[in-house]
């Protein structure tokens, strides 16, 4: 049986580059893609990364770069990034055997086994994927797929700022090819919080017990991230260590939790204007939950002003029980 090897897939500053498809005047311009009612910042080109911007930036704040930059802030068009990203899903299949969309712009693709020059068939899947749908991506090759993120984190790296990490690993970084020492430096150079599933919090605990690049979590004993974190921590430090814990999912498990959340581009203060928000956002979420043929018990409705404006705070919740679903059988027919 072949070794485990994973590459990942990932669209490149996905929504703008899928504006960029159809509008090329916006290539080498600063843009930034906006949240429904044009809220904040969900995608940012690596022009308007260099001004500064950060993922989630409330449009108020950044308007002003509009004159001063030549930004420009595009609302979001959730129905033809879903068009693209099925495009691109389709091309890079050819990758290898086995597929899993991770996310409307990652996929994680299965090489085990795949022969040949990896890199060059990862560069070539990477040129078709920009002449067929245009959408410039990255990919990351590794033994598992913690790694493999990683590898696609560097690849991006590599190439938007040279000198971050050896060229040679732009646009496509595979970790089969390093050395020990060299695979070592790599993780020495990149900091614990790029880990796959290692949020904020979780960094933050790691960098106040020393542990504050990839290399030192690595080197942590697994035994160590289970005590002091989780079992899923500790697949994570197993992974980093070369040892596949995570396979790929070939279907989507259901989602647990189905959640639409939308910011407003200006402050709401009519009644009936948020009780017709609240209205569509509950049957987006209801289609959701439809369209994974689910059932839920409970919904829970919230509403808050904006953490960014500096006037007085308000936030509420309420969860609605509803009755449990009741499963019903088909009576069989009757022998005859």
């Amino acid at each position: 049986m072949a070794a485990p090897l994973f590459a990942l897939v990932d669209g490149n500053n996905f929504y703008v580059s899928c504006e960029r498809v159809f509008r090329h005047s916006l290539k080498n311009t600063p843009c930034v893609v906006l949240s429904n009612n044009d809220g904040c910042a969900i995608a940012r080109s690596n022009e308007a990364k260099d001004l500064g911007i950060k993922m989630g930036a409330p449009w108020f704040q950044i308007r002003h770069l509009q004159e001063s930059t030549g930004l420009v802030a595009l609302s979001a068009n959730f129905e033809l990034y879903g068009e693209i990203s099925d495009r691109m899903m389709s091309v890079v299949a050819a990758l290898g055997h086995r597929q899993e969309i991770y996310s409307i712009d990652e996929s994680f693709i299965d090489l085990s086994g795949v022969s040949g020059d990896l890199t060059k068939r990862a560069r070539d899947i990477r040129a078709r994927v920009n002449q067929w749908v245009g959408i410039p991506t990255c990919v990351g090759i590794a033994p598992t797929k913690t790694l493999a993120k990683l590898a696609n984190h560097i690849a991006k790296q590599s190439e938007r700022k040279p000198g971050s990490y050896p060229v040679e690993l732009a646009q496509v970084a595979d970790l089969t090819r390093l050395s020990t020492a060299e695979l070592d430096a790599l993780l020495a150079a990149t900091s614990v919080g790029e880990v796959w599933g290692v949020g904020r919090r979780i960094a933050e605990q790691l960098k106040a017990q020393g542990v504050t690049t990839v290399l030192d979590l690595k080197r942590m004993s697994p035994a160590a991230a289970r005590a002091g974190w989780s079992v899923i921590f500790e697949r994570t430090v197993r992974e980093l260590q070369g040892e596949s814990c995570v396979d790929l999912e070939d279907v989507a498990p259901p989602k647990q939790e189905i959640a639409c959340t939308r910011s407003f581009g200006s402050a709401v203060r009519d009644l009936d204007e948020l009780t017709e928000a609240v209205s569509e956002f509950s049957a987006r979420a209801a289609q959701k939950l439809r369209g994974q043929a689910g059932v839920t018990s409970q919904v829970l409705v919230f509403i808050r002003t904006s953490p960014f404006r500096q006037t007085p705070q308000y936030s509420r919740s309420l969860v609605i029980p509803l009755r449990r679903p009741r499963l019903t059988q088909v009576p069989s027919r009757a022998p005859r």
